[in-house]
């Protein structure tokens, strides 16, 4: 049962391997639960979804976190369904916490460049680097996108890069001009690395390992370089994505465009910039409203 389940994942559900191994993880977590209380799957009933819930928020699983767990439950009771070990689905009825929406932190163009004006060009890698934080901002790729950025994925001539994001989707992003020229000025160097076998098509290489950086990579490079640069904000990959998407929203751009442009599947998920750039103006008018402002004297 769950190695159908896994390849109804992996097949037609087109999940990469990282989104697989979450959902199974979570997955295990429900069936450890079940096997204590000696419950097959096929036997669950709502009774037993909502003593599930129960025992994770005693251990202190926030809502986000239990809804996740929870859909993936349900991903997989709809499989049984689907797959015809049950003929109804126990999970239909099973509530969801709701979950109170955080705004995430987001960079300002002078902040970007801040960023960017402390990386060290001298060093072997810092072109590249620069080139890194450039393409994450313009472009507002998930950093999984970027790491597997290959050449064969840049149309500079047509001012797009090609990208693969979740469920294995294609999209095309429009690539600015700075981005093309910082990595135009990185390529000249990236010429003289001898990559490995196999790795010669990525985009973003290391010099030391000769082969394609990691996600991991990426977080502690910008870790260090928000440190560097004195910013106090939360800072990750992601944020670059989300500045990117604030940034087409506050210059006007469509929604559904922003939507096309991040590879989010439901409009829904894009729909939190409105509300970042609704936190925005409230701020600005509560700082510059005269009724707001304290006086002097």
């Amino acid at each position: 049962m769950l190695e159908k389940y896994h390849i109804y994942l992996k097949l037609e559900k087109g999940f990469s391997d990282n989104t697989l191994d979450a959902y199974e993880r979570d997955l295990d977590k429900f069936l450890g639960f079940l096997d204590s209380g000696g419950v097959h799957p096929v036997d669950v009933g709502l009774e037993h979804l909502h003593q599930f819930s129960a025992s994770l928020i005693d251990i202190g699983i926030q809502p986000s976190s239990l809804s996740r767990i929870l859909s993936g439950v349900r991903s997989f009771y709809h499989f049984l369904v689907v797959d015809g070990y049950l003929e109804s689905d126990p999970t239909e009825l099973l509530e969801f916490p709701n979950k109170s929406r955080q705004l995430p932190d987001v960079l300002t163009v002078d902040e970007v460049d801040l960023i960017e004006s402390v990386i060290d060009l001298s060093s072997s890698e810092g072109q590249r680097n620069k080139a890194i934080i450039e393409v994450l901002f313009s472009c507002g790729l998930r950093v999984s996108e970027l790491c597997s950025l290959h050449l064969s994925d840049l149309y500079f001539d047509e001012g797009f890069i090609r990208v693969l994001g979740k469920g294995n989707k294609q999209r095309l992003v429009p690539i600015s001009d700075k981005a093309k020229k910082e990595l135009d000025l990185y390529f000249s160097e990236r010429c003289h690395i001898d990559i490995k076998p196999g790795y010669e098509d990525y985009v973003f290489v290391s010099k030391l390992r000769k082969k394609s950086l990691s996600r991991i990579m990426v977080f502690h490079l910008i870790k260090e370089l928000v440190a560097l640069a004195g910013i106090q904000k939360t800072v990750s990959p992601h944020t670059f994505r989300h500045s990117f998407a604030t940034a087409l929203l506050d210059g006007g751009a469509n929604l559904r465009a922003i939507q096309a442009m991040l590879g989010h599947e439901s409009i829904a998920t894009t729909e939190i910039y409105t509300h970042i750039t609704s936190s925005r103006l409230r701020e600005e008018i509560i700082s510059h409203h005269p009724r707001n402002m304290k006086k002097e004297g």
